[in-house]
């Protein structure tokens, strides 16, 4: 061979060489991870990224394998087959010379955990207001390793995300307190009857309506939410810049940990802002009380406030009292730069803030007052009443100076994604922040499916637990529909026909008047969905509070909905639902109803008010004795001599009163053809 073609050879093998070991930019998503759970005895998805063209191959520590190659925009899916409940494994995925090994895996159950915040309250609760009854006992008993927990981050996002945030992490009573207290408890009982690992993938977020978590794709198909769909596709693209522009800031990890909450003494500028000698000329005005979404718009994060006031010459040298009425999340409150009081943990969102001003601190002549508001989640700010914001010399509120009215403001964070992104207010970086036409928010339709549940598309799971609907009181009829809409939604995307549905029947609480019916509509609204195939309801009348809308037992709800898992998922000889009206019958001056799931009988607690009531034909009810006759209950009212139709627990308030043999307690029910919202 001449000296140039073994030139022209080499030159060809380095580059094919070259092109071989070129990096395959492999990647898996964070919910393929260490510590997962994957379903047992099913072909389970496995999927990531790569360069284009290139070939991936799955090795499971069980003996399994799989194969895949990237298309065009560097997706890669396979699915490999598990064996029975077991582990720890590792699985193994390549490319070229590229190897990613995920460890600790466990083959066993995989739910999806989500709705509001009744699912995400934790085991630690949200004190100092919504407690877990037995937490203690519990977070000290949960080093079970079979039990893990993959909670997503927070994220709302106008197109659907391919990524989110979070890890799977073993339960311990380390990582305990911050898993879902029902999905923990629903998780127990299932590791505890079955003897295999349980994964949770918990999702949700508080406060959060229904159509939140539902896909563009289902919701363009209802007229109703058809223009909001259409504005989040033009959204997109400046979402994209807004994010773009947002990763250029610097940003604080956010570390919990036992003990440790990384909010609490968190610096953010607060020697500037609360500097009564800092510029705040070029500062915006926002008009308070107000939430600070309405001043800001719809972020969660850090936003300093500062008012100047003039101090009577009559109050130097007097301790004041300011009030600031309830601040939403947190605050740290500073007079003339001084902090003169804070609620810096968690759940003093309820609190009405009022704090005492050191009679050394007050001089008469101008002051400021500037306070630190902190909002981890939902609506935040100072959102109180006008009257609730003042300033007075302790013990004299006739002379209360108001502090409602103008308030400059700089947004000093964003939090999102689990990131606390910093914005220098003395470099105005917030205020050249890209242009939004949509105040996007955890409460727009879509957003939280294309933030928190499209990446999770298509893990494999057994099936999902739901705990959603405060946010939909008032509006039952179409809560029917957005619940048909979601299972639809969410079986088509996992592309799981069957995926079982397992939902709460929302607690009872005042909403405003414990006597009015809005949530009791709602509550027939989610009673009336069981006729989704693969769904099942449980009734939460029995353990509610009609002052707090986070009910402490949360045990009794993870537990009941295992019970629906155990007999329909793992045929279990178990009974896992309260009575159910199956059929109604008039006879003569009186109405009989036949219940399902009356096993061992049918029980009345006669210690608490009567919650049943009768109406004729013109729909006035009135109360009405009730006498049971084994699967029968049979009403009667001196006031109603052709009854047509029956209610139970009607009422916000409710409480409950009617069990099964074994105690599980029915929930609210109407027998009439319609709700009214």
């Amino acid at each position: 061979m001449s000296s140039n073609l073994k030139s022209f050879a080499i030159i060809v093998t380095a580059i094919v060489m070259a092109s071989c070991a070129k990096d395959p930019n492999l990647s898996l998503p964070a919910i393929i991870s260490d510590n997962m759970v994957l379903q047992q005895n099913q072909e389970v998805a496995i999927w990531g990224k790569a360069a284009p063209g290139t070939e991936v191959k799955v090795v499971a520590g069980w003996g399994s394998e799989a194969s895949a190659v990237a298309d065009a925009d560097g997706k890669w899916l396979t699915r490999i087959s598990t064996n029975e409940a077991g582990g720890p494994y590792d699985l193994t995925i390549s490319a070229r010379k590229t190897q990613i090994t995920v460890s600790n895996v466990m083959l066993g159950e995989v739910w999806l955990a989500s709705g509001q915040s009744n699912m995400e309250m934790t085991l630690a609760g949200m004190p100092p207001f919504s407690f877990i009854e037995g937490s203690e006992e519990a977070i000290a008993n949960s080093n079970i390793p079979e039990i893990r927990f993959f909670t997503v981050a927070k994220s709302f996002t106008a197109a659907p995300a391919d990524s989110v945030s979070g890890s799977w992490e073993v339960s311990s009573p380390e990582t305990a307190p911050r898993f879902s207290a029902a999905a923990y408890f629903f998780a127990l009982n299932l590791n505890t009857e079955l003897s295999v690992p349980v994964g949770i993938i918990h999702s949700s977020w508080g406060g959060t309506p229904a159509e939140s978590w539902i896909s563009q794709d289902m919701l363009a198909i209802d007229a109703d939410y058809k223009g909001i769909v259409e504005k989040l596709k033009e959204y997109g693209p400046e979402e994209k810049l807004y994010d773009e522009w947002l990763v250029k800031h610097e940003t604080k990890q956010l570390q919990w940990a036992p003990g440790k909450d990384p909010f609490v003494g968190l610096d953010m500028f607060d020697e500037y802002c609360s500097n009564p000698a800092t510029d705040t000329e070029d500062w915006p005005v926002a008009t308070l009380p107000a939430y600070l979404e309405q001043t800001a718009g719809e972020v969660d994060g850090i936003i300093w406030y500062r008012k100047k006031i003039e101090v009577p010459a009559a109050w130097e040298g007097k301790n004041l009292t300011i009030n600031l009425g309830p601040i939403d999340d947190r605050d740290v409150t500073y007079f003339n730069g001084t902090r003169v009081g804070a609620h810096e943990e968690s759940g003093f969102y309820q609190t009405i803030r009022t704090y005492t001003i050191p009679a050394e601190l007050v001089k008469a002549g101008e002051a400021v007052i500037a306070v630190k508001i902190t909002d981890n989640q939902g609506g935040g700010g100072m959102c109180g009443r006008p009257d609730q914001l003042s300033i007075h010399p302790e013990g004299d509120a006739t002379a209360a100076i108001s502090l409602a009215g103008e308030w400059q403001y700089a947004l000093v964070g964003e939090l999102k994604k689990g990131k606390l992104y910093v914005f220098d207010p003395q470099n105005k970086e917030w205020k050249d922040r890209p242009f939004l036409s949509l105040q996007l928010s955890q409460n727009t339709a879509s957003s939280l499916y294309n933030g928190m549940i499209n990446a999770l598309v298509p893990y494999t799971l057994r099936g999902a637990i739901w705990y959603q609907g405060e946010s939909n009181v008032g509006n039952a009829n179409k809560y029917m529909q957005l619940m048909s809409m979601l299972v639809t939604d969410w079986r088509t995307k996992f592309e799981n026909e069957d995926l079982s549905f397992y939902y709460v029947q929302i607690a009872p609480y005042h909403y405003g008047d414990a006597n009015a019916v809005s949530s009791a509509n709602l509550r027939e609204a989610q009673r009336r969905s069981m006729d989704i195939p693969n769904t099942g309801m449980i009734s939460t009348l029995d353990i509610g509070n009609v002052m707090d809308i986070h009910p402490a037992n949360k045990k009794a709800v993870g537990e009941r909905l295992a019970l629906w898992a155990l007999a329909k998922n793992y045929g279990k000889d178990v009974v896992y639902s309260g009575p159910i009206p199956a059929s109604v019958e008039v006879q003569g001056s009186s109405l009989h109803i036949s219940f399902d799931y009356a096993n061992e009988g049918l029980i009345i607690d006669d210690s608490k008010p009567n919650q049943f009531e009768i109406a004729g034909e013109d729909g006035v009810y009135y109360e009405a004795k009730a006498t049971v006759n084994g699967s029968v209950i049979v009403l009667t009212s001196p006031k109603v001599s052709k009854p047509v139709s029956a209610r139970y627990a009607y009422r916000n308030g409710s409480v409950g009163t009617l069990f099964n043999g074994v105690g599980l307690p029915a929930p609210t029910f109407n027998t009439q053809n319609e709700i009214d919202n």
